[in-house]
Formats: C-alpha cells, sequence, structure tokens
C-alpha cells in the first residue's frame, strides 16, 4: 500500500514522503478499511515537527481519521467484537495513527457507518473534530441547550464544527476568529455573535454578548484572562490545544468566586475502551445531527495523498475555512 512516512526535517516538503508498506491485516476485534479519503489536522502538524508523537502501540504514519470501506473484519474478541461489519460497509473511523495510507487498520469500536447522502470526503472531517468537541464541549463542559459556547479560532476544523454541533443541541455561540471574511464564515454557520480577532476588542465585546457559560480555547496563554472574565458564574472553561503557549497566570481566587471549572484534555492517548465509550455516544446524540444535515464541517480543500505536504502547508497557513482532507 501508499503511506505517507515523516522522514526527517521539520518542513512539509521535506519530512512528508511517499512511501510503499506491506499490507496491514485486521487483527482480533479489528477491521480494516480501504481509506477514500484522510482527515488533515493540527495534530498531524506537531506530529511532524516531533512534538506529538504517536502514543505506544499505534502507527508512526500520520492520520488520525479516515473513511472508506470496510475490506476486511478479524476475527471476534470477547471485549471488542466486530461483528457490526460487513465486507463493503461505508465507515468512518477515529484513528491514533495510520490515515494517510490506503489501508487503515482500527479497533472495529471506533469506526461510525457513514450516514446516506455524505460522501467521503465530508465523512472523513467528522471523526477527529466530532469526537473532540462532543467529549469536550458536551461531556467535560456539559453545554446545555440556552446556554453560550465561545469558541476561538471558530473556523478552523475544530471550531465550524463547534459551531454546528452547538447550534444543533439549542446554545448559543459567540465565535472569535481572525479577519473579516473568517468572521463572516463564522457567522454564516450560525454563530450568534461572530468577532474579529484583528479589529474587534473582544474582551468588551464578549462582555456585551453577556459572556460564556463554556469557553473552548485552542489559544492557551494569550486569551487566558480574557476567558476567566468571560466565564458566568458556573462557567466551564476547556482547554483542547496551547497555540500562544502553555504557561498562562490565572487569578484563582476569581476562578472561585465564579464557582467556575478549568479543564483539558486530549483525545488520542485516551484508552480504547473510552474511545469506544466516546464512540457510542457520539452515534447516539450527534449522528441524528451529520444525518439531517445539521452538523456538515464546510471543506477548505481537498489534496491527493502524493500530495500531502501542500495539505499542510495549507493548514499552516492559517487561512483555511473548515477540514482540509487527503483524496485517495
Amino acid at each position: 500500500m501508499r503511506v505517507i512516512e515523516i522522514d526527517g526535517g521539520s518542513g512539509p516538503a521535506e519530512a512528508l514522503r511517499l512511501a510503499e508498506r506491506p499490507d496491514p491485516v485486521a487483527g482480533p476485534g479489528e477491521i480494516r478499511i480501504r481509506v477514500r479519503a484522510a482527515g488533515v489536522n493540527r495534530p498531524d502538524l506537531l506530529q511532524r515537527i516531533g512534538a506529538y508523537p504517536p502514543p505506544p502501540g499505534a502507527s508512526d504514519i500520520p492520520g488520525l481519521e479516515v473513511a472508506g470501506e470496510v475490506d476486511q473484519v478479524g476475527p471476534a474478541r470477547d471485549d471488542r467484537a466486530p461483528g457490526r461489519w460487513r465486507i463493503g460497509d461505508r465507515v468512518c473511523a477515529l484513528l491514533a495513527g495510520g490515515g494517510y495510507a490506503d489501508l487503515a487498520v482500527v479497533d472495529a469500536r471506533h469506526a461510525l457507518p457513514i450516514p446516506d447522502g455524505v460522501d467521503f470526503v465530508t465523512a472523513a472531517s467528522l471523526p477527529e473534530t466530532v469526537f473532540t468537541v462532543f467529549a469536550n464541549v458536551f461531556e467535560a463542559g456539559q453545554l446545555q441547550p440556552g446556554e453560550t459556547l465561545l469558541v476561538h479560532g471558530a473556523t478552523s476544523g475544530i471550531g465550524v464544527t463547534a459551531i454546528q454541533m452547538a447550534k444543533a443541541s439549542g446554545a448559543r455561540v459567540i465565535a472569535t476568529s481572525r479577519g473579516a471574511a473568517k468572521a463572516e464564515a463564522a457567522k454564516a454557520l450560525g454563530a450568534d455573535v461572530s468577532l474579529d480577532a484583528r479589529t474587534d476588542d473582544l474582551a468588551a465585546r464578549i462582555a456585551e454578548a453577556g459572556g460564556a457559560d463554556v469557553v473552548l480555547d485552542m489559544v492557551g496563554a494569550a486569551y487566558a484572562e480574557m476567558n476567566l472574565n468571560a466565564l458566568r458564574t458556573g462557567g466551564r472553561w476547556v482547554v483542547i490545544a496551547t497555540q500562544t503557549g502553555p504557561q498562562a497566570q490565572i487569578d484563582l481566587l476569581r476562578l472561585m468566586l465564579k464557582q467556575a471549572v478549568l479543564t483539558g484534555s486530549t483525545l488520542r492517548r485516551r484508552p480504547a475502551d473510552e474511545k469506544a465509550r466516546l464512540a457510542q455516544a457520539v452515534e447516539r446524540t450527534v449522528w441524528p445531527w451529520v444525518a439531517s444535515g445539521a452538523v456538515r464541517p464546510p471543506i477548505d480543500a481537498t489534496f491527493p495523498l502524493d500530495q500531502a505536504a501542500l495539505a499542510h502547508l495549507r493548514l499552516e497557513a492559517g487561512e483555511h475555512i473548515g477540514k482540509i482532507v487527503l483524496r485517495l
């Protein structure tokens, strides 16, 4: 099979190399997917520069989400029977690695059926972002209908998915992004208040909008004080990335007085059983929104597998609106 390997260097052109490897074989409780599309995500960039290595036992090939057809079903295992799946089933799946390849093997419990009317490119844009938003906004953040979500980086893959999922749940959304075009795009996706970080006084505008019950923070240190100020009493501040740095100084007394919760998580290193539980919850709650069209992250660009370096460059440039996907 064709794969993209990381082979030294940090720039995409130097580090990403098209290669061939033996076809993987589905083991007990696993399925093998003939990959038709693979999502490109910021953790892939971090892995490329050596800042986010795969967890023990995971493939060293980048790629955390794929869509395609089941082409091999491994033997059953008592704790992870793959009996749900048949050869030819259209699925998308969350991976710990291995998505940039013609074939990907995955725990059968981490795959979900592709709803009717959803193509492979769109399906490949879903698992990493939907699982991340559900785990952090709806489970850790406990967002409820009628509450307000503040999401930074609102036109990133995570951001557009968070807007759509929050609106589908009946919540209100305040979105921040960089540039007028991105602010307009976030508004078009459903944000009730869409702010331009380049021209708006974010702290003042968020306060005018009434603050937030849940903050989804991908920015980190630079927005820490603003996020604390934005929280309503009983608010939840969820950190999933630290693009401006991980070290922040916050007023713990204010956190206490607001009866607020500060939490954070990563997805890739969660145990397989936890990802299986999360997949079931996503299928129950989010998949009806996907099937109805309420959650369909916009696709910014697609690239063939052998142009993975260009996909990384597009993501690194930060001008994208929505998801970037590799086509196989």
